[in-house]
């Protein structure tokens, strides 16, 4: 690892990287401490640190392990908020989905296409059109343009050429526009490590479980390793509040009433196949309460989502067989060849932190952010959605940054790009080449490359240095070795579950959601962590009991049920 004098540091966010970032949080006073290691808080603690702040960011389980990596993964506008004239919401979605697609992240954020079907000709054809050239329009306004093509109307028979499962009587034409789609965990890790890059000290698996005052000032967190045991005081000039759905939890412990609740909205996403239809985008579709995606995924299909109050687990939200049928009920109404549970081969479950209003639906309720001084030292940041986290990130660091002495930077994480991404379209031009010198094939290096960017150079050495490494997973054959070990040696994962379903999908891709890969990533991991047999076979034994929890909740008829069921599987670290 590079000096922590020098302005060069490591990209790597390795156990040596993470056990030096706890001994600085131990021993110096930060001028930010971020609490939370999802989107927002990833985020925060990037924008802290490229400002010139000493920057730490703490996180109970692994990187983005809450609502961050249970999203759509989708970069959107969103284009439903039209309707509810929430024009400045879509607007500044829409800049910052240019930004990421461009600048930022260029390598993990992708143009992805979606059909709106159109029922009724004329009036219908009018009113969502003219919604889609304000969105086109606003996307423009950012002072750069879009990454995206504009919307296009389409006839009838346009549709059926496109969408040929579509059944003939759901539509009379359509219309389609554009919205951008990210692997939503892989890019939170990415996040974390470009802020380790500059200096900030990340640390995944330590608890805060109180905090520290001086009177009425918070001044920092005490702080519990959940890998060692040992139990540590961080002190920090300012404290960011960024947990999401337990943000109010987080609240409590200071011992202050928060100024606004959080409220978590359940929300459910299915995987299909992509050959149990064909179709050459994907689908925007309406329900009675809210919209339904059908989002192409690599080889498969994401359907998503509902929108129901969840007040259960928050670590575990529990897809539950209604659910499920509620989507394939739902995408089923168009489609000529219904889907049933057979080919249902992913399931996952996120929760919405929405700012509590007096709805009483939670489709309803805010997706704006808000960001406040519940008391002195402490800043909270709640609500919000996941394309403006980079909004999100710089409102919070500028309430932190107004109470600190002296004048600090502005923000400058619009122009800051992810690790791998600069340089990232001149290694995609020569794919073809880098696929020749390795003896790899092209299709692997485009993988590669739309995971890593230009750090792929770092798994092809891994290959280079033990060909195995290139071989593919048991039942997941997207996944290489390689992946896995550099996953445990650059990227924080700390756990087989961290790799298997977030620094990889395999746990909501593959058939068997990763029971067939475990063993093998086991044992690649364990000769990067240092894990005895005892303690590899354990990994993969809790692994396979989320698995088993999971399929079991997904078959039962309500949230209570289903939420018993998925907590018989233990965490491999004890959190609660």
């Amino acid at each position: 690892m590079a000096n922590s004098n020098t302005v060069s540091r490591s990209t790597k966010l390795g156990l040596e990287e993470r056990s030096a970032a706890i001994e600085a949080l131990k021993t110096k006073e930060l001028d930010i401490l971020v609490v939370g290691g999802g989107i927002v808080g990833a985020g925060s603690a990037l924008d802290a640190v490229t400002r010139g702040l000493s920057t730490g960011i703490l996180e109970a389980r692994d990187w983005s392990s809450g609502t961050s990596s249970r999203s759509s993964k989708l970069v959107h506008g969103g284009i439903r908020y039209l309707e509810q004239l929430d024009f400045r919401l879509v607007r500044e979605a829409l800049i910052e989905r240019g930004l990421l697609l461009q600048r930022i992240a260029p390598h993990l954020v992708k143009p992805v296409k979606f059909l709106y079907p159109l029922n009724r000709p004329i009036f219908e054809r009018l009113y969502i059109g003219a919604g889609m050239l304000l969105y086109d329009l606003f996307s423009y306004t950012g002072g750069r343009p879009p990454g995206v093509p504009h919307h296009r109307h389409l006839t009838k028979r346009q549709v059926q050429k496109s969408i040929p499962s579509l059944r003939n009587n759901a539509f009379v034409g359509g219309l389609t526009y554009y919205d951008a789609q990210v692997d939503d965990a892989r890019y939170v890790a990415s996040l974390v490590r470009t802020a380790s890059s500059y200096g900030a000290h990340a640390a995944s698996r330590v608890r805060v479980e109180g905090f520290l005052k001086v009177g009425q000032r918070v001044v920092g967190v005490k702080a519990h390793d959940l890998e060692t045991g040992e139990r540590f005081e961080v002190r920090a000039r300012q404290v960011v509040n960024a947990t999401g759905v337990w943000t109010d939890d987080t609240q409590s412990m200071v011992g202050e009433r928060g100024q606004f609740k959080v409220r978590a909205s359940k929300g459910i996403h299915l995987l299909v196949p992509r050959d149990r239809f064909q179709s050459t985008m994907g689908l925007l579709l309406r329900t009675e309460k809210s919209v339904l995606f059908v989002i192409p995924w690599g080889r498969h299909w994401i359907i998503g989502t509902t929108d129901t109050d969840w007040n259960l687990d928050k670590a575990h939200p529990a897809a539950t067989a209604a659910d499920i049928d509620y989507l394939l009920e739902h995408v089923n109404k168009v489609l000529a060849v219904p889907l049933t549970r057979d080919d249902v081969e992913g399931v996952y479950a996120g929760l919405r932190p929405l700012l509590a209003g007096e709805s009483d639906q939670t489709s309803k309720l805010s997706r704006e952010h808000l960001v406040a001084h519940s008391v002195p030292g402490l800043v909270v940041i709640a609500g919000g959605k996941w394309t403006t986290y980079r909004v999100m990130a710089k409102d919070a660091i500028d309430a932190a940054a107004d109470a600190l002495d002296g004048k600090v930077p502005q923000s400058i994480t619009e122009n800051i790009a992810l690790l791998g991404a600069e340089g990232y379209q001149a290694a995609w031009n020569k794919r073809g080449k880098i696929a020749r010198a390795f003896g790899v094939h092209k299709v692997r290096i485009e993988h590669l490359l739309n995971r890593y960017g230009v750090l792929t150079d770092e798994l092809l050495d891994l290959i280079r240095e033990r060909p195995e490494l290139n071989d593919a997973l048991p039942g997941a054959d997207d996944y290489i070795g390689a992946e896995v070990v550099y996953a445990a040696s650059h990227e924080g994962a700390l756990h087989l579950e961290d790799v298997l379903a977030r620094r990889t999908r395999i746990s909501i891709e593959a058939w068997d959601r990763g029971v067939s890969a475990a063993p093998v990533a086991a044992r690649l991991m364990a000769g990067v962590l240092g894990w005895d047999e005892e303690r590899t076979e354990r990994e993969v034994a809790t692994y396979l009991k989320r698995v088993a929890a999971e399929r079991a909740s997904q078959e039962q008829p309500d949230d209570e049920s289903a939420d018993r069921i998925r907590l018989e599987a233990p965490d491999i670290v004890a959190v609660r």
